[in-house]
Protein backbone atom coordinates (compact mmCIF):
# COMPACT_ATOMS: atom_id res chain seq x y z
CA UNK A 1 0.00 0.00 0.00
CA UNK A 2 1.24 3.43 -0.63
CA UNK A 3 1.40 6.02 1.25
CA UNK A 4 -1.44 8.04 -0.41
CA UNK A 5 -3.64 4.45 -0.36
CA UNK A 6 -2.96 4.68 3.08
CA UNK A 7 -4.06 8.35 3.69
CA UNK A 8 -7.07 7.68 1.32
CA UNK A 9 -7.72 4.94 3.70
CA UNK A 10 -7.84 6.42 6.60
CA UNK A 11 -9.83 9.05 5.42
CA UNK A 12 -12.31 6.78 4.55
CA UNK A 13 -12.98 5.27 7.40
CA UNK A 14 -12.89 8.13 9.47
CA UNK A 15 -15.77 9.73 6.92
CA UNK A 16 -17.72 5.86 7.80
CA UNK A 17 -18.40 7.89 10.83
CA UNK A 18 -19.70 10.68 9.68
CA UNK A 19 -16.53 12.78 9.93
CA UNK A 20 -14.87 14.63 8.02
CA UNK A 21 -10.85 15.98 8.38
CA UNK A 22 -10.32 19.87 8.98
CA UNK A 23 -9.49 21.87 5.64
CA UNK A 24 -6.08 22.58 7.37
CA UNK A 25 -5.52 19.05 8.42
CA UNK A 26 -6.34 17.49 4.66
CA UNK A 27 -3.72 20.45 3.56
CA UNK A 28 -1.13 18.60 5.89
CA UNK A 29 -2.14 15.05 4.71
CA UNK A 30 -1.17 16.40 0.71
CA UNK A 31 1.89 17.60 2.16
CA UNK A 32 2.76 14.25 3.82
CA UNK A 33 2.07 12.24 0.73
CA UNK A 34 3.76 14.56 -1.40
CA UNK A 35 6.64 13.55 1.41
CA UNK A 36 7.04 17.63 2.19
CA UNK A 37 6.74 16.47 5.64
CA UNK A 38 7.18 13.34 7.83
CA UNK A 39 4.54 11.10 9.96
CA UNK A 40 6.53 12.57 13.31
CA UNK A 41 5.42 16.27 11.96
CA UNK A 42 1.70 14.96 11.65
CA UNK A 43 1.94 13.67 15.32
CA UNK A 44 3.08 17.10 16.46
CA UNK A 45 0.66 19.11 14.26
CA UNK A 46 -2.03 17.02 15.93
CA UNK A 47 -0.73 17.08 19.18
CA UNK A 48 -0.05 20.81 19.37
CA UNK A 49 -3.99 21.36 17.76
CA UNK A 50 -5.58 18.95 19.83
CA UNK A 51 -4.02 17.83 22.60
CA UNK A 52 -5.74 18.84 26.12
CA UNK A 53 -3.98 21.66 28.32
CA UNK A 54 -3.37 20.41 31.96
CA UNK A 55 -4.99 22.38 34.44
CA UNK A 56 -3.25 24.15 37.11
CA UNK A 57 -5.83 23.21 39.84
CA UNK A 58 -4.90 19.23 39.71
Amino acid sequence: MTNAEAWNYAIGMIKVDGLEPTKEFKEYIEKEKRSEVTMEDAKRFLDKKYKMKESTNA
